[in-house]
């Protein structure tokens, strides 16, 4: 079942969603929630839907429409044909929209019907279940529970389940073979996770059925691992087969890249998904909470490549705080940590420009003010105009037949010393080196003498330039070019 608010539409989670389903072809139908939240929605719990419908005003039913179908509209932009789900005429070909409501129950027993008829008519081969075959099923939860210690809640969705039974069960290690102790059943219509909820011992079960699991050495067993009973002499293969089925989530396959953690195999198997279709390479995926081993394994990358320095959890805690040399996105929506870990890269990215923007001679353009000569030498001290670019203290100086000359000493602006000036600023420097009125005269036009290396660099950080610091670079080239045409090339 795929929720969708019908106020919010198809959401960027949702497209997400839309993408698994297709990815694994698993067939579905959406649930249009929170009806009950449209503008003058009168509720009707005990009624059902269409009649629900009809008994609300006619702006209602309008507001409705035109929503749902703007939902419609959205599915089919993603290649879904869907429609209403009394309206749908080859359900083999649409998709079934059910309006419901979580709060008021309303749309509930309609969407069960279509669930149930569905998977009746055309899951029949999917369904079909042998009680005489070992159990197979998934974990959904682990946790401690006072007077029975650590416990399983799983899904058996095939086979049955005896007390007594040897159980295979995935790890994030080696799989774990034991035996059951005790199964408990819980009583109809409860919610099994829910501490509040009664549960029954049986001595077996049987698929599809959700049962809590009491065995010894389970402490390591995470929600989503798949479990298996089989016989004693068959554990080692069963073992074999469900270790090949957890490493094919948790390898490792990039020599580098982030770090993954997730709270289920599941939960892992989607983020992986989504993240390498964004060209996101991931170096770990493994499920738990964020440990100091992990952390350990997202320092690494620094030496190698500082923006995959990161470790991401969805839907997990973290236990051991990281260094401040790794940054770590946590949350419960995968778009969303994608979201972040781009916008990062990308603030990382700029720093790092930034950085090495900075060590690069900037390009400029002074004249030598006429009247404003201080000392002629020794160092010779002038007053100059920043005509275009950046001046800073140390930048080398070259004339317009493109030999240096002298570099920037000193910048001062009323008796005060300055790092830099900018553009339209009148300062005084002092060059060393020179002599004005012999290497150097008033009005001289000066540019910053910038390798022909930083030059080559500078075009690899044109966007970060200004239209004037540009139009510099352009004029030095014209200069440099004059007496080798293939300078900066």
């Amino acid at each position: 079942v795929l929720v969708i608010d019908i106020r919010e539409g198809v959401k960027p989670q949702t497209v997400e969603c839309i993408g698994i389903l297709k990815q694994y072809k698993i067939p579905f139908v959406i649930a249009l929630n929170k009806v009950d939240l449209l503008n003058g929605w009168q509720p009707h719990p005990e009624t059902m839907l269409m009649k629900s419908i009809g008994m609300q005003g006619e702006r209602v039913i309008t507001e409705l429409e035109t929503r749902l179908y703007e939902v419609v509209a959205q599915l089919n932009g993603h290649g879904l044909n869907a429609d209403r789900f009394d309206r749908v005429s080859d359900y083999t070909k649409q998709l079934a929209v059910v309006p419901t409501s979580a709060k008021t129950g309303e749309g509930i027993p309609e969407l069960l019907m279509v669930l149930i008829g569905l998977s009746q008519k055309y899951l029949e081969k999917n369904l079909a279940v042998d009680k005489q075959q070992p159990a197979r099923g998934t974990v959904i939860e682990v946790k401690e529970e006072k007077g029975l210690g650590t416990t399983m809640d799983a899904i058996i969705y095939d086979g049955t389940l005896k007390v007594g039974d040897t159980l295979v069960i995935g790890t994030l290690g080696d799989p774990v073979t034991t035996r059951v102790k005790a199964l408990l059943e819980p009583a109809p219509l409860s919610e099994m996770r829910d501490r509040r909820s009664k549960f029954a011992p049986v001595k077996e079960v049987f698929a599809a059925t959700g049962v809590k699991i009491t065995a010894t050495g389970i402490e390591n067993v995470v929600a989503g691992m798949p479990l298996r009973s089989c016989s004693p002499e068959g554990a080692a293969q069963v073992a074999g087969d469900i270790k090949q089925e957890v490493e094919e989530v948790l390898l490792e396959t990039d020599a580098e890249g982030i770090v993954v953690k997730a709270d289920s195999l599941g939960s892992l198997e989607a983020v992986v998904k989504l993240f390498r279709e964004h060209g996101i390479k991931i170096k770990k995926a493994s499920i738990g909470p964020i440990t100091r081993k992990d952390c350990t394994d997202c320092e690494a990358n620094l030496q190698h490549d500082p923006l995959t320095c990161v470790l991401i959890g969805f839907n997990v805690p973290i236990l051991q705080q990281p260094s401040p040399s790794i940054t770590v996105i946590t949350g419960d929506v995968i778009y969303r940590l994608i979201e972040q870990f781009e916008a990062w890269v990308a603030e990382q990215k700029k720093r790092m420009q930034a950085a090495e923007l900075d060590v690069l001679i900037k390009p400029c353009k002074i004249r030598l003010l006429r009247g404003y000569v201080f000392r002629q030498n020794n160092p010779a001290v002038v007053g100059v105009e920043v005509m275009a670019g950046i001046l800073k203290t140390g930048t080398p100086l070259m004339k317009k037949d493109g030999n240096a000359l002298t570099e920037v000493k000193a910048i001062q602006d009323k008796q005060e010393n300055l790092a830099e000036a900018r553009k339209e600023q009148q300062v005084a420097v002092s060059l060393p080196g020179v002599t004005i009125g012999r290497q150097l005269h008033e009005e001289d036009i000066l540019y910053s003498a910038i390798p022909e290396s930083q030059f080559k660099k500078y075009k690899d950080f044109r966007k970060q330039l200004t239209p004037d610091e540009r139009e510099v670079l352009r004029e030095i080239a014209d200069i440099m070019r004059g007496q080798d045409p293939m300078w900066g090339i």
